[in-house]
């Protein structure tokens, strides 16, 4: 067993070796995960936390990387989670995001995790927000997560990041994409990315197209601003740095980073009751608790879903529910 005290005092201090192990209980679903995210609890809330999402191929990793150089410029500590695919034969990651970014690795201002998905939909790995907030609670200022190559509607970044880039390329395929609903309608931030290629300004215009279709935005709302960048040159990076401080000052305005937190808090509390109430049906398999209702769905006495009620209120009203 760890100290899970210990590990977060490490933590607090900088300690990579201790950021690595909380995390690493969070993934493997320690039975002491509710201990660290008790002592996690009191020391979270600081850290701006932007998503980076898009297609294969768009360049996502050395957009990153490049954002990771510009805030420590700024001086700050920068944590990044980058999901990678799961490798169907161990479960970890299978490309290591962490290769890709190895310039910052002697760094002692910057974190890199690579996360497997194990199956997760969304873009995302199951244990990303509880990793997000052990970045947050051991002091890094920007926390970068970088999802999976994602698809039209793995939007599950929008839901777990206080600001979202959507980055794109021209010639892949994004300019017909633009006209249809799904991950172009998620960004807080449009990234053309690789734009010293041809039909980049085709891109940019076509996606302004499309935040200008059915627009009813009142006055002093966000429109997303579109950035161009080079990012293997770093060009335009400083660009996409100002747009995401001007997204958070004005949601720090408004009152819409607080909303969001919330959202992402009640989330979080629902997905860990459910999941426990989905881990105590499970338990029921073989149960005659469990038969004597199927029975009676069999008889025609109850229909499946006053029995799903009847189940439910057995085990939240029992004295070890949910």
């Amino acid at each position: 067993m760890q100290d899970v005290s210990s590990l977060v005092a490490q933590a607090r201090e900088g300690r990579p070796r201790a950021v690595a192990r909380l995390i690493s209980l969070v993934e493997g679903a320690s039975p002491q995960l509710r201990e660290v995210m008790a002592a996690l609890a009191p020391l979270t809330g600081n850290a701006y936390v932007v998503g980076l999402t898009g297609s294969p191929g768009v360049g996502k990793s050395t957009s990153t990387s490049a954002l990771v150089t510009a805030y420590r410029k700024q001086g700050k500590r920068v944590g990044v989670l980058a999901v990678d695919p799961s490798s169907p034969f161990s479960g970890g990651a299978l490309l290591g995001d962490r290769v890709r970014m190895s310039e910052h690795a002697s760094d002692p201002g910057v974190y890199i995790r690579s996360m497997a998905t194990r199956g997760h939909l969304g873009g995302l790995a199951w244990a990303a927000p509880q990793a997000i907030r052990v970045l947050d609670a051991a002091g890094c200022e920007v926390i970068l997560v970088e999802t999976v190559g994602v698809g039209q509607s793995e939007v599950e970044i929008a839901s777990q990041a206080d600001t979202s880039v959507v980055l794109l390329a021209p010639g892949m395929g994004d300019g017909i994409q633009a006209a249809k609903a799904g991950i172009l309608e998620i960004g807080d931030v449009y990234v053309v990315n690789k734009a010293d290629r041809d039909g980049a300004d085709a891109t940019a215009r076509e996606l302004n197209h499309m935040l200008g279709l059915g627009e009813s935005r009142a006055p002093g709302d966000w429109r997303p601003p579109i950035v161009k960048t080079v990012a293997a040159r770093a060009e335009g990076i400083d660009e996409v740095v100002e747009a995401l401080e001007k997204h958070r000052a004005w949601m720090e305005a408004g009152g819409v980073l607080t909303e969001r937190r919330l959202a992402r808090a009640s989330r979080e509390v629902e997905t860990i009751a459910v999941t426990a109430l989905r881990e105590r049906i499970g338990d029921l398999h073989g149960d005659r608790r469990l038969d004597a209702l199927a029975e009676r769905i069999i008889t025609g006495d109850l229909d499946p879903y006053r029995a799903a009620d009847e189940l439910v209120r057995g085990l939240t009203d029992s004295p070890s529910g949910v």
